[in-house]
């Protein structure tokens, strides 16, 4: 009965933490969304620099790598 119980208890902790941890990471992700081509051309152009698109394009692969994608 006790082994029942913490199986039981043990399955619900489990499914409780995925969707607790799923709602922390979409929340994350719309309040810190990950870098794109547009976001990247403004840092440059901030930065005094012309990006061009081959420039951009170099970057993003660069970034990708770098994050193992």
């Amino acid at each position: 009965m006790v082994v029942l119980i913490a199986i039981a208890a043990l399955i619900v902790g489990v499914a409780l933490g995925f969707f607790i941890a799923r709602k922390y990471m979409m929340s994350y992700l719309k309040k810190n969304p990950p870098i794109n081509e547009q976001m990247l051309r403004t840092l440059m152009m901030q930065m005094g620099q012309k990006p061009s698109q081959k420039k951009i394009n170099q970057m993003m692969r660069a970034m990708n790598n770098q994050t193992g994608k």
